[in-house]
């Protein structure tokens, strides 16, 4: 056992999705493409005799990294900082989840494999309703693209090769579970027919023009400052699309400042969820 282990992982923006899910939460997930960030999330673990959690140093409640430590079988104190926003479409939750299976299995010297430590991460998610693909999805990192759900032993993974530079603006949150647990057949139709064009056409382009499609089509564009920034985004030649699930606008290189809009800017990430110290 060793003093503290740090993690950082990729924030990661979903383009479009298709849930798919089991009873079994490890088989459970989304089907997709999306990019991971630069900006991330870092996540220190140190033991400790009961757990807590605490975000950018405010207390929280945040069931998925509970839910791993339970697995694994630990108590510890758990410091997360975040570039990122919680609840704004940049998969916080699912980092937090990754980044503390990964710095426990360190710290604890629990022998875990990262097929196993991404598992225990993607079933939390799945089970607490934050998410069924961020965690895969920055796992692996680049541009990845989720040609089949779930956790490794039963999803598969490709990518976009490409790594352009991104430029958002959040304006606010939308309830992942509260959209996961309503209706998402019409979601779920347009989740599929993109991925079926970006897979025939694997491209940066392809995937920012499925993502704005799938964003109308799915029917969470819906008016407002998201509908709006995207279509600054194009009159000024530009290219963007909305972050699922938030109230995000994301656009490629410096299309939101060229828009005249006031972005943060960082770059697709290379690699995935990465532990730092041991």
């Amino acid at each position: 056992m060793s003093d503290d282990a740090t993690a950082f992982v990729p924030g990661h923006v979903t383009g479009f999705f298709s849930a798919h899910p089991a009873d079994d939460p490890a088989v459970a997930g989304s089907r997709g493409a999306g990019l991971t960030l630069s900006h991330g999330v870092t996540v220190t673990v140190e033991p400790a005799p009961e757990t807590t959690v605490s975000l950018d140093g405010e207390a929280v409640e945040m069931p998925p990294v509970a839910d791993v430590l339970r697995s694994l079988g630990v108590t510890a104190t758990v410091d997360a900082e975040s570039d990122l926003p919680l609840g704004a479409g940049f998969g916080v939750s699912g980092a937090m989840a990754l980044g503390t299976a990964l710095a426990a299995n360190a710290v604890f010297a629990c022998g875990r494999s990262e097929n196993e430590l991404v598992t225990l991460a993607h079933v939390a998610e799945v089970r607490a309703g934050t998410g069924l693909g961020d965690v895969v999805a920055q796992a692996r990192g680049g541009m990845p693209v989720r040609v089949e759900p779930g956790a490794p032993a039963h999803g598969r993974m490709d990518g976009v090769p490409a790594r352009p530079e991104i430029e958002y603006v959040a304006f606010g949150g939308l309830s992942t579970a509260d959209v996961l647990s309503g209706d998402t057949t019409t979601l779920t139709a347009a989740g599929e027919t993109a991925l079926e064009a970006l897979r025939a056409e694997p491209t940066l382009d392809r995937f920012v023009a499925e993502s704005r499609r799938f964003a109308r089509d799915a029917g969470l564009l819906t008016g407002g400052r998201v509908e709006t920034a995207i279509d600054d985004v194009r009159a000024a030649g530009g290219d963007g699309s909305m972050a699922m699930l938030g109230e995000t606008v994301f656009a490629v290189g410096t299309g939101l400042s060229d828009a005249g809009y006031d972005p943060e800017r960082c770059r697709v990430h290379p690699a995935g969820a990465t532990l730092r110290s041991e």
